[in-house]
């Protein structure tokens, strides 16, 4: 072929994924969201692209493209894309269709089961993950709390007889058939690009470092509320409850959304002309879990400029107590996300997509660093206020810290908890995958990570039950390693971080630009000239109290005194906020008309 012909087929790769990729997405979205009720069409469309995307064709002409242009950058990362999904065999291929048929049939029938609790006001309510979570840590009544966590256990129960069993048992014969031991060896070697041994020594490492922390957690926990207080119902609000309601007032629902737009301008973040759409209200029939996916991933197709269009979701109900800031944590973590792959650069949209070779920790540090600054001091002081214009007192953000530090680690260990527990289920033999075992299993996983029963039963985690996000848990734990790093360097280098500008434009050169096409380590290396450390992590985590408060002092009043240059006028991006099919913001009038907008519809709702 000469250059033309290469360029020509190279677009057309581009062209025929982009196809296939928003025709998945967009079914995505609607299935989850509960607008969209063909599961068939989903399926189809899933089937459409993930055939696409482990066609032994495609990896062939591409690798013989690339031998006749050994330089050429997008080549390189549709071979990298189409060597992480390659199935090579057609009996491979039957299995992994027979693993997205078992899990659209649990999906379906799981959108209308719902666990149910005694609600703080009395009466017995179906409830989601969302809303049993947020109850355990902020309703006073222990019978509550205990019904919520029952909630959660009978979820375990129900997905154990509807199918996962089964799920687990044909994924790990897909691997199989790929050549890998079990189905969690299969996806860390294609998320994280490395052997299931090489994460443990990570996360043994962790574990190990952090678990003398961990005891004086419990002991913490004691001191507040006896030995009933590590009841596992009862550990969220011994850990949380007491200042999450004292918090709520300065974090107003209605708010987040303004709050976000402003925070996000004020750190240099822009969207590139993204398109998004923000579904964040809790109803029947939508997903219970938080997410982010773009149906047309950014690239330069050729000199065009091709914006994102990003979806994210949450399922905030805005009368709970607690709700506006974990409304608050959403738009920052999945409109972190948004940004992320809204700003990356490459030539071809194989780069700028969430699934492999995309490391789930790459693409969960840029989330996850954004939401971390909410909860920081200095962040707290500038936009913490109630709706009458009150600023967060000192007083409660230092007791919030004497509430919330010593439990950093119980948080930590309790993203680890989720790999143990799925590399020891996918190396459980097919005989003893019965819901007794695997019960057992999770609580054995439990006491080894907490010193007592999770406070979040371990099988009702919904990670477990898509592909997608099965057996990569992991990233997050990783991901908050790196955010960890990335925080102490940035506050090295300018000595804070709220409202900084110069964080957005360096994380789009280093972290986003290049998309996947580097390891999630390399990223690191070029802003910090460091390699990936979990040890920042684990001194996060031991900090004691004294410590935390200390430097909370110094960041505060700096940030009361410091100069803050005037924020960028846009996020240049097309944003609606619906409620499934309905609008109810836009930003055609400005980020600040969102706001005001969503605050609008909120009131008269």
């Amino acid at each position: 072929m000469n250059s033309t012909e290469i360029q020509q087929a190279f677009d057309h790769l581009n062209h025929e994924y982009l196809a296939l990729h928003r025709a998945k997405e967009d079914r995505y979205w609607g299935i989850h969201m509960g607008t969209d009720l063909d599961d068939a069409g989903f399926l189809a469309a899933e089937q459409a692209w993930t055939a696409f995307l482990s066609d032994p064709a495609k990896l062939r002409l591409v690798r013989e493209l690339r031998r006749q242009a050994p330089d050429h950058r997008g080549l390189a990362g549709w071979q990298a894309l189409f060597e992480s999904h390659i199935v090579e065999s057609a009996e491979a291929r039957e299995a992994w269709d027979r693993v997205l048929l078992l899990e659209s049939q649990l999906f379906a029938l799981r959108r209308d089961f719902q666990p149910t609790h005694t609600a703080p006001s009395g009466a017995v309510e179906p409830a989601s993950l969302g809303v049993l979570l947020m109850a355990m840590a902020t309703n006073p009544d222990e019978a509550g709390r205990k019904s919520s966590f029952e909630g959660l256990r009978a979820l375990e129960t129900w997905v154990l007889s509807h199918g996962l069993l089964e799920i687990v048992k044909a994924r790990n014969a897909f691997a199989r058939l790929q050549g890998f031991a079990d189905y969690f060896e299969y996806k860390v070697r294609k998320t994280e690009r490395m052997s299931a041994d090489e994460l443990f020594v990570i996360l043994d490492e962790f574990e190990l470092l952090t678990r003398d922390a961990q005891s004086r957690s419990l002991e913490e926990l004691k001191k507040r509320g006896g030995e009933a207080a590590l009841a596992p119902w009862n550990q969220r609000f011994f850990a949380s409850g007491d200042t999450t309601a004292e918090m709520d007032p300065y974090h107003p629902f209605s708010r987040a959304v303004s709050v976000w737009a402003e925070s996000f301008r004020r750190l240099g973040i822009t969207y590139r002309g993204a398109r998004l759409t923000l579904d964040l209200l809790d109803r029947k029939g939508k997903d219970e879990n938080g997410f982010c996916h773009g149906p047309v991933p950014a690239f330069f197709d050729g000199d065009q400029w091709v914006p994102a269009v990003v979806n994210f979701t949450s399922n905030a109900q805005p009368s709970q107590i607690g709700s506006g800031l974990d409304a608050l944590e959403t738009l920052f973590h999945e409109g972190g996300h948004a940004a992320h792959f809204a700003n990356v650069t490459g030539d071809s949209p194989c780069f700028s997509q969430e699934f492999a070779p995309t490391s789930m920790a790459y693409a969960e540090t840029q989330s996850m660093f954004l939401d971390s600054l909410i909860r920081d001091p200095d962040w707290r002081i500038r936009y913490a206020r109630s709706l009458d214009g009150r600023t967060i007192p000192a007083d409660l953000i230092r007791r919030h810290i004497e509430a919330a530090q010593p439990f950093k680690v119980t948080s930590e260990r309790g993203i680890l908890a989720l790999p143990c527990f799925e590399r020891e289920l996918y190396r459980l033999p097919d005989a003893e995958l019965t819901a007794e075992r695997v019960l057992d299993l999770a609580r054995q996983t439990e006491r080894k990570i907490f010193g007592t029963e999770g406070p979040r039963p371990t099988v009702a985690v919904p990670h477990l039950l898509n592909q997608e996000s099965a057996a990569s848990y992991q990233g997050y734990l990783l991901a908050e390693m790196a955010v960890a790093q990335t925080r102490a360097w940035f506050l090295n280098r300018f000595g804070y971080l709220a409202d900084n500008p110069a964080i957005g434009p360096l994380l789009a050169l280093h972290y986003w630009a290049p998309g996947n096409s580097v390891s999630h380590d390399a990223t690191l290396r070029s802003l910090m000239g460091e390699p990936f450390s979990g040890r920042a992590l684990a001194e996060v985590c031991n900090r004691t109290v004294e410590e935390v408060w200390a430097q909370a002092q110094v960041s505060m009043e700096a940030a009361r005194t410091r100069v803050y240059p005037e924020p960028a006028l846009s996020l240049k991006a097309d944003i609606r906020i619906v409620d499934g099919t309905l609008t109810i913001a836009d930003n055609q009038r400005g980020d600040g008309a969102l706001g005001e907008q969503f605050a609008q519809w909120l009131e008269n709702r």
